[in-house]
C-alpha cells in the first residue's frame, strides 16, 4: 500500500499546492488504484507520477465542494482516450450522479468502460474480498464523509521448521497443509494447519477524513489507525476561523491522532494564506502534540507497512 498525495491545498490552487486529490496504490494487493477526491487538474498531476488512470478502479468523493470535484470530469474522459475499458466506480455524497451525467451529457462526452455511480450515506459500507471500507459523515457546511480502509488480517507463515521436526520435508503437502483445516500424511499422521501456522498478519488501517471540523466522535472512526490523513487548512491560532469554517486546525488534528491511537498522522488540505517558509511551523504545531505527524507536500508518497 502507498499513498501518493496530488493535491494539498484548500480551496483554491497555489504556486506550491494543487486542489485535493489522493491516491492510494495497491499495485501489489489488487494490482488496482483508488483515488480519495479529484480536484481542478489532478489528471496534470497524474502526468508527473507514474500512475495509470486505466489502473483507478474506485474514486471516493468526500464532498461536493469544487475544489474536491471539478477534476473529475476532466479524468473520466481522458481514462477513455488512455485506454481504460476496466469498471470503474465512483462513491460520493448525494447530488455527485446528477454532477457526473451532467458534466458527461452537456460536453458530449462517451465513456469507453462502464462507470457507476453509487451516492453513500453515514454508516455505508464498501466491501470486497481483501477491504472492507467504513464511512462516517463528518461536521462541514455541506455533506462531508470520511472513509476507514480496513485491510482484512491475512494468514500467518508456514512454521517449516515445526513441519520438519515431524519429518514432513518441503514439497506439495506445504500448500496443501496451507489450504485445508487439516492434511492426512501417507502414513495416517493428521496435520492440523492451526499447529504450523503463525499468528495471522495484521492487516493495515488507513482512515482519511474530507474536510472537518474537529469532532469527538471521529475517535472511534480513526482508532488503532497505521495512518491518519486530516484536513489542516489553519494554523492552531486560528481555532476560531476553523470553527467559523468548519475546518480543522493543526493541533487539532494532532490531538485526534494521540486520542485514536494512531499510528501515523499525515496532514494535508492546508491554506493558500500559508507560504513555503510557514510549513516547517505548520509541522511542528502538530509534532509537539504527537511526534509521527508529517506535512504533505503535492507528490509526496508514504508506503504503509
Amino acid at each position: 500500500m502507498e499513498l501518493v498525495f496530488l493535491g494539498t491545498g484548500a480551496g483554491v490552487p497555489s504556486k506550491e499546492r494543487n486542489v485535493s486529490a489522493i491516491a492510494l496504490k495497491l499495485l501489489q494487493e489488487q494490482n488496482c488504484i483508488w483515488l480519495f477526491d479529484c480536484g481542478e487538474a489532478t489528471q496534470h498531476q497524474i502526468l508527473y507520477t507514474s500512475i495509470k488512470p486505466r489502473k483507478i478502479t474506485k474514486i471516493f468523493i468526500s464532498h461536493l465542494h469544487g475544489d474536491h470535484i471539478y477534476g473529475l470530469p476532466g479524468l473520466l474522459s481522458s481514462r477513455s482516450f488512455q485506454g481504460g475499458d476496466t469498471p470503474l466506480t465512483i462513491y460520493g455524497p448525494q447530488g455527485l450522479k446528477s454532477f457526473i451525467e451532467t458534466s458527461l451529457n452537456i460536453s458530449g462526452t462517451h465513456l469507453t468502460y462502464p462507470l457507476t455511480v453509487m451516492e453513500i450515506s453515514h454508516g455505508s459500507i464498501i466491501k470486497d474480498e481483501e477491504i472492507t471500507v467504513y464511512i462516517e459523515e463528518l461536521d462541514h457546511v455541506i455533506p462531508s464523509f470520511g472513509f476507514r480502509i480496513v485491510e482484512n488480517d491475512k494468514p500467518g507463515e508456514l512454521l517449516v521448521h515445526k513441519l520438519k521436526e515431524m519429518g514432513i520435508e518441503p514439497g506439495p503437502i506445504y500448500q496443501e497443509i496451507k489450504e485445508k483445516a487439516f492434511v492426512e500424511t501417507s502414513n495416517g499422521k493428521r496435520i492440523y494447519r492451526k499447529d504450523v501456522i503463525g499468528e495471522n498478519k495484521k492487516g493495515r488501517i488507513i482512515t482519511i477524513l474530507g474536510d472537518t471540523r474537529l469532532s469527538s466522535r471521529f475517535t472511534s472512526f480513526a482508532k488503532n489507525a497505521d495512518v491518519l490523513v486530516h484536513e489542516s487548512t489553519f494554523r492552531e491560532d486560528k481555532e476560531a476561523l476553523a470553527e467559523q469554517y468548519f475546518h480543522s486546525t493543526t493541533s487539532q488534528a494532532a490531538r485526534l491522532a494521540k486520542e485514536s491511537n494512531c499510528k501515523h498522522l499525515i496532514l494535508t488540505h492546508i491554506s493558500s494564506r500559508y507560504q513555503k517558509e510557514e510549513n516547517e511551523q505548520l509541522l511542528q504545531e502538530a509534532q509537539a502534540i504527537f511526534p509521527q505527524t508529517d506535512l504533505a507536500h503535492d507528490f509526496s508518497t508514504f508506503t504503509i507497512k
